[in-house]
């Protein structure tokens, strides 16, 4: 499928350094700098390393590649709350990720890095060489500016750093952020993260004599420090980005036999199904398809069949988060576990799989699914060191049931399914009427039960009609609306106006800070966060915190599991579905290394374009 712009910032931990007592800094001789930072374990990659190793060092560089997106831009500002931003921007962030190993970062603007024992601070060492596309250095000034300016820009990164006390020069190539906490193991690579954006440009005036602002939308390319340069904009309609050739670390271990295209371009389309068409017209190259239907029916054209696309299943290891109906808690209707309940066993995936997924998805059962964090069986007794505290708070079955989803495999299961859901209603107050010659759900105060399902795609129409099938037959009335306008549907899920969306949450093989994002309390009032669902819950708080100060691996495994349990007891969405691979197509004028990622396809970053093969493509 075309690339949404709705992508998660993720997030990795760090390993035991130099002890230190307290927040003291240590002398410079008693620090031990690193290279890199891991969560848990060692690095795989040792300071001398020369490449990854599923990079090509000698791949050619050259060609170009396209790729189609669904939607629309209004802005080349991504940092900004506002707008709708297209990929315009390439900033380079202090560290950065292997795509082999998990929770892992290697320098990048940063070439060694050191914190406490305690975690309580992070202290980075800046490479000289490190320059913006203008020439000029990056400093530990612009690494300050650019994390006061992203707080106060968005609500995400005022919540994601909200853990940094202060953020100081401490030499002269060298930054030092102070945390308000001992002992959070992500907080030093958090900091990693942080693109370092140019002070000098987004403090002076724009060709029209106007002041720049990092909290606006704005269709002035900003000044950037990657791989690539934004060189030919129009908007809403496409964006071509080019290779820098004298980008400043192009010759870093982290970036050999990487960023091989001379052009990158996005091309935009307004439907999902003209985005397929042009795909197939040969518009744009690569396709992570999404819709089963699609990829089981819609690769039979000739460029498939003559072999000129390629079409092909990456299996990938990797999470399989949570996707489903999630009901926002904000809403009086969806406050009684009962109701949230009964909505699960109106929904019939095993139809919806057979129908319309030729069988290519597995129901979702965890928020972890498809891994050592998904919750099985009964609560271990290390599970229940850190449940039994909070038993008040959670429902009964967290401690006595392992979670599983109705059924739908026959006709009677269906109608035994939806007795169970009616019976679930009645229990929650929601009684059968009859209003104007139709069956609806009233309470005692005689309101119907009734809810919008916001969609942002007509994709997902085959999909909820039949819920809303299965609904009405309950007595509820359903309504589905479809915002083909992206940048009306990001505002709308933004300020949580809307009932019912489809909720997703890509989860890492090291969660940690971003489930607050996902389930805290705090989050649940702070428009943009993750918190689709509006969850306001102490248990499910402490177990986000209990997951984050996890100090070794088995320790984070027992509070996934314990943290897995409860959500999903709480029936705070109707799962949907995941499956364990990409869905991926192509046309083949490209080169890749021998040995993918194991995270990623490493499309388009490591790939290249391949001469022979895109002059045998144009003479077919």
């Amino acid at each position: 499928m075309p690339m949404n712009r709705r992508t998660l910032l993720k997030i990795a931990g760090l390993a035991p350094a130099a002890h230190v007592v307290g927040v003291q800094f240590a002398h410079a001789e008693d620090r031990e700098f690193r290279h890199a930072l891991t969560l848990f374990d060692d690095v795989k990659y040792k300071p001398d390393f020369t490449h990854f190793d599923y990079t090509n060092p000698d791949a050619p560089k050259g060609g170009r590649v396209r790729f189609g997106i669904v939607g629309s831009f209004d802005s080349l500002n991504p940092y900004s709350y506002k707008g709708e931003p297209g990929p315009a921007l390439s900033n380079d962030t202090l560290l950065t990720s292997a795509l082999d190993e998990p929770s892992t970062e290697y320098g990048l603007v940063s070439n060694a890095v050191w914190h406490p024992e305690d975690r309580s601070m992070v202290v980075y060492r800046l490479r000289p060489e490190a320059r913006f596309h203008d020439g000029k250095p990056m400093t530990p000034d612009d690494v300050i500016w650019s994390m006061q300016s992203l707080r106060d820009a968005n609500p995400f990164y005022n919540f994601y750093y909200k853990n940094i006390a202060k953020a100081e020069q401490t030499g002269e190539h060298e930054v030092t952020f102070t945390f308000t906490m001992k002992d959070n193991r992500e907080l030093p690579l958090i900091t990693g993260q942080l693109p370092v954006l140019p002070k000098h440009w987004w403090t002076a005036m724009n060709a029209d004599g106007r002041q720049r602002d990092v909290k606006e939308t704005t269709l002035e390319t900003p000044l950037g420090s990657g791989p690539y340069v934004a060189s030919v904009i129009k908007p809403g309609v496409s964006i071509l980005m080019k290779r820098v050739p004298d980008y400043w670390g192009k010759d870093l271990p982290v970036n050999v036999g990487q960023n091989n295209f001379d052009e990158v371009e996005y091309v935009y389309f307004r439907d999902a199904n003209v985005a397929f068409e042009a795909f197939k017209g040969d518009q744009y190259d690569w396709r992570s398809e999404n819709s089963s239907k699609t990829w089981a029916t819609g690769y039979d054209f000739p460029a498939v069949k003559s072999g000129r696309v390629i079409k092909e299943d990456i299996h990938l290891k990797q999470v399989e988060g949570m996707q489903g109906w999630a009901m926002n808690l904000r809403r009086g209707i969806f406050q009684d576990p009962k109701v949230r309940q009964a909505l699960n066993y109106a929904f019939d995936f095993e139809w919806s799989n057979t129908n319309l997924f030729f069988g290519q998805y597995v129901r979702s059962r965890s928020y972890f699914n498809n891994s050592e964090m998904e919750a099985k069986g009964l609560p271990s007794p290390e599970e229940l060191a850190i449940l039994e505290p909070l038993k008040a708070e959670l429902p009964p079955e967290v401690f006595t049931a392992e979670y599983t989803n109705p059924v739908n495999d026959t006709p009677q299961n269906r109608r035994k399914n939806l007795r169970q859901a009616s019976k679930l209603l009645e229990e929650a107050g929601w009684l059968v009427t009859q209003d104007g010659g139709r069956s609806v759900l009233k309470n005692a105060r005689g309101e119907s039960l009734k809810f919008e399902i916001l969609l942002d795609s007509p994709l997902f129409e085959r999909i909820a009609l039949p819920y809303k099938q299965q609904l009405e037959l309950l007595g509820i009335d359903v309504k589905i609306t479809t915002l083909l306008d992206s940048a009306q549907y990001e505002r709308r899920t933004q300020t949580f106006d809307y009932d019912i969306i489809v909720g997703n949450w890509g989860q890492s093989l090291s969660p940690g800070n971003e489930q607050r994002d996902f389930w805290g309390s705090e989050a649940a009032e702070r428009n943009g966060s993750r918190n689709l669902a509006g969850i306001r819950n102490p248990a499910i708080d402490k177990l986000v915190e209990t997951l984050i100060f996890a100090r070794d691996r088995a320790s984070l495994v027992t509070a996934c599991k314990a943290l897995d349990r409860a959500l999903i007891w709480h029936h705070y969405v109707v799962p949907m579905w995941y499956i364990d691979y990409e869905r991926t197509a192509r046309w083949d004028r490209f080169g890749r290394p021998e040995k993918l990622p194991d995270l990623s396809t490493g499309f388009p970053t490591t790939w290249w374009w391949d001469e022979e093969k895109a002059k045998k493509v144009a003479s077919q």
